[in-house]
C-alpha cells in the first residue's frame, strides 16, 4: 500500500533500550494523520462513480481495474470513506461463513432469525403488500383474487440470510474517476506538508514532544 508514502515524517522520542539520551529520536511516519474527502465533494457525482464490489474482490484488485495498478488500493478505501476495513468492507465468502458459524454455530446458521412479507399484487398488478415487512410466522391477509380465502405471504429469513444481506449492503461504494486521480494525489501530497511551527524541521518532518527534557 503506497498510502504510507504519502504521510509525512515525525521524529519521535526513542524509548528503546538503545536510546543514547534526550536528543535521540526515531524517524517514523506520522500515522496520526489521515486523509479524508472534503465534505463538499462527498456527493459530487461528476468526480465519483458508483461501484459494486463483486464476489471476493479486494481493494487492490479494484484499484488495478480502475487505475492500472494495485498500489492505489488506499485511494479506493479513502474515496469510499472506509476507515475500519474489517467492519466496513464486505467479507469474502469464506470470512462470512466463518463469522456466521462462530456467531451462531454451524447448525444455528440456518435457524430462522425473523419472518418478513413477500410482495403481493392483484390480477391488475396493483401492489397489495410490499416485501420486506417484518411479521409473525402466522401472518395472513385476504387473498386479493379470492377475498373469502386467506394467504400467508411470509418468508423465513435465516441467520445466514440476515448476515449475508448486511455484508451485501457494503458492496456499493463510490470510487474516484480515473481522470481525477492525479488531481487527488497532488492534493494529498500538498495537505501532507507541514507548515512552519515550533516542531518544524522541514515540510516533510516535525519533531515530537521530548519527555526526557524536564519543564522549567
Amino acid at each position: 500500500m503506497t498510502y504510507f508514502r504519502q504521510l509525512p515524517n515525525i521524529q519521535y522520542e526513542n524509548f528503546l533500550d538503545t536510546s543514547t539520551g534526550s536528543q535521540d529520536f526515531l524517524t517514523t511516519k506520522n500515522i496520526f494523520l489521515r486523509a479524508k474527502l472534503r465534505d463538499d465533494l462527498q456527493n459530487n457525482f461528476t468526480v465519483f462513480n458508483k461501484y459494486v464490489i463483486m464476489g471476493d474482490e479486494r481493494p487492490d484488485q479494484i484499484a488495478y481495474k480502475l487505475y492500472g495498478t494495485s498500489e492505489y488500493d488506499w485511494v479506493v478505501l479513502t474515496t469510499a470513506n472506509i476507515i475500519n476495513y474489517q467492519n466496513e468492507f464486505p467479507l469474502t465468502s469464506q470470512q462470512l461463513w466463518e463469522y456466521v458459524t462462530n456467531k451462531y454455530g454451524e447448525t444455528g446458521a440456518n435457524d430462522i432469525k425473523y419472518y418478513e412479507t413477500k410482495e403481493v399484487k392483484d390480477d391488475s398488478g396493483r401492489l397489495i403488500l410490499p416485501a420486506g415487512v417484518i411479521v409473525d410466522e402466522n401472518f395472513t391477509i385476504p387473498d386479493p383474487d379470492f377475498p373469502t380465502s386467506f394467504i400467508n405471504p411470509v418468508l423465513g429469513i435465516s441467520n445466514w440470510d440476515y448476515e449475508g444481506r448486511i455484508n451485501d449492503d457494503k458492496r456499493t461504494i463510490y470510487v474516484l474517476r480515473p481522470s481525477y486521480l492525479n488531481i487527488f494525489l497532488n492534493d494529498i501530497r500538498g495537505i501532507s506538508k507541514y507548515g512552519v511551527n515550533s516542531q518544524f524541521i522541514d515540510p516533510n518532518t516535525i519533531k515530537g514532544f521530548n519527555s526526557k527534557i524536564a519543564s522549567p
